[in-house]
């Protein structure tokens, strides 16, 4: 079992990657999926797959070899349901511990909600792929 899991191959050096995006859960695969169709090499994106207790140590060998890289949590869950009010200060502490360049993560996700789902398929694809695109979108 891993408690975060990377990314294998990475063809080029790790000072040229401009983003982590961490997440947990199945939004892995629509990032992967997004990202390999636009041909993205400097967005690498790592999967927590526990969160508790957090995975202070594996996380922070990964986010180490990233220096140049900003950190953005991604979740699918609006954004007072999902992991992000449990693993956004952790993951601020973490990069602080570890003297990285980016000093508090961002969030990519749904805005908060009383209900976990919109109710509409097509509200619900809408959402998806906006919290995708603000994933992997580097302004």
């Amino acid at each position: 079992f891993h408690r975060v899991l990377y990314e294998d191959g990475r063809d080029k050096p790790d000072e040229s990657v401009r983003r982590v995006v961490l997440c947990s859960g199945k939004v892995y695969y629509d990032l992967k999926k997004e990202r390999d169709e636009r041909g993205i090499k400097d967005i690498v994106l790592v999967r927590l797959e526990q969160l508790y207790p957090f995975p202070r140590k594996a996380l922070g060998e990964e986010l180490v070899k990233y220096p140049n890289a900003d950190v953005v949590w991604c979740q699918e869950e609006p954004e007072n349901m999902g992991a992000w009010f449990f693993v956004d200060r952790k993951i601020e502490a973490l990069l602080a511990e570890i003297g990285h360049k980016c000093k508090r993560p961002a969030y990519a996700g749904r805005k908060e909600a009383a209900a976990p789902a919109t109710g509409l398929l097509r509200r619900h694809n809408q959402e998806q792929a906006k919290l995708i695109d603000e994933a992997l979108t580097i302004a």
